[in-house]
């Protein structure tokens, strides 16, 4: 089982909404809700080019920027998370079923392991973070290694997303793709199922996708 966190596990997508605006504000700039949009479930590299592009700064450090952006959502997560809906009871089950199971994120180490707070470390078998691979989502590579880790092959895997990007990157590596949309987009992609919550979403629902993938 492999699942997704911001915006899957954790309702922290609003989180960095705050900080990306606040951010631009920074740089004297308003950040637009299509470059917002782009920039969910993006490495941090990428979300910086999209963000200085997006308000006419293309000159930025984008180094210096995700530094402010790092101190800034640690803050943030620190002050507590919330759980999206019906995601702690579908990982409770998952784990007591004794089912292999991976944290599979955009977000860099130094954040996870706030969230592990919330999440609970003893919540997974193995934890791949956007700053420990050498591709980040869309490309396959962080859902590979999550496999690897698990000793699973990723065909036998389903995996949970609320973003296109984390939805393309889990598909292009093999594995069954639940997309549960944390925003108001919503990208249907073909060979991807499509719920709007994961409230009501058991061991019986998944092992139902997984056999009609």
């Amino acid at each position: 089982m492999l699942f997704d966190m911001d915006g899957t596990l954790v309702d922290s997508e609003k989180l960095w909404d705050v900080v990306l605006v606040e951010l631009a504000a920074h740089y004297g700039a308003v950040l637009s809700e299509a470059a917002r949009h782009a920039i969910v479930g993006t490495s941090m590299a990428t979300a910086m080019q999209l963000l200085h592009t997006d308000i006419g700064q293309p000159w930025r450090d984008p180094q210096r920027s995700a530094a402010w952006i790092d101190q800034r959502i640690l803050e943030l997560f620190r002050g507590g998370l919330q759980w999206r809906p019906g995601a702690m009871e579908l990982l409770a089950a998952v784990r007591q079923a004794g089912v292999p199971t991976a944290l599979v994120t955009s977000s860099g180490r130094q954040l996870v392991e706030v969230a592990l707070d919330t999440l609970g470390r003893e919540s997974f078998d193995a934890v791949v973070c956007g700053d420990e691979v050498d591709a980040t989502k869309p490309h396959p590579e962080p859902y590979l290694r999550a496999a690897r880790l698990l000793r699973v092959p990723i065909g036998e895997c389903v995996a949970i997303e609320d973003s296109p990007t984390g939805v393309r990157s889990a598909l292009a590596a093999g594995a069954t793709v639940l997309h549960v949309p944390a925003g108001a987009a919503v990208e249907a992609i073909q060979g991807v199922h499509l719920r709007g919550s994961l409230t009501g979403v058991d061991l019986a629902v998944l092992a139902e996708l997984h056999a009609t993938r």
